[in-house]
């Protein structure tokens, strides 16, 4: 199958390539590939994962997106990265280090998106380095607001609330401030 280019480098020892370029409304950030996703290729490709229903049914994008369509996203002003580019799998599978939290920062810095959007709690705790809430939180990198999500993964199930999707697209729909 012939993919589109992406618009970022995949640096070789990436699983997935980051999908961020100057102007992007949105970026989310995942802790890490899963299984599925690294086998395949693409960003949250396991059918029992939520992200792409969620982005759909939240209005982020017009259509229901195949992860193997993840190239398209900045066509919606939408981008993607992990914060573990090099490792697979659970987040109780990945080593303790697996986290660049340095290299995500130095990404957005150089992007700015108008939000980083973390898809679980997770990681986004180990980027604040504090209690987070889903939602909009207080803290943001320069002019990068900051919204935690809970995880559209299969195993988060328990937890899925399709809500925080809605509250993020209308609080990028909002003009800026």
């Amino acid at each position: 199958m012939h993919r589109p280019r992406n618009t970022s480098e995949k640096s070789p020892a990436s699983i997935l390539p980051d999908v961020l370029q100057p102007g992007l409304r949105l970026v989310f950030c995942g802790t890490a590939a899963g299984k599925r996703s690294a086998q395949e290729g693409a960003y949250y490709a396991h059918p029992g994962n939520m992200f792409w229903r969620a982005l759909f049914q939240a209005g982020l994008t017009p259509r229901l997106l195949s992860p193997q369509e993840f190239p398209l996203l900045p066509t919606f002003g939408i981008g993607l990265t992990d914060l573990a580019k090099r490792h697979v799998g659970n987040d109780d599978e990945l080593p303790k280090d697996a986290f660049d939290v340095p290299g995500l920062l130095a990404k957005i810095e150089t992007c700015r998106p108008g939000t980083l959007a973390f898809t679980s709690k997770h990681g986004a705790r180990a980027v604040l380095g504090a209690e987070v809430h889903v939602g909009l939180q207080h803290r943001a990198f320069g002019s990068t607001k900051v919204f935690v999500l809970p995880s559209p993964s299969g195993q988060a199930r328990g937890h899925w609330d399709l809500a925080p999707w809605v509250a993020l697209a209308a609080h990028i729909a909002r003009p800026s401030e």
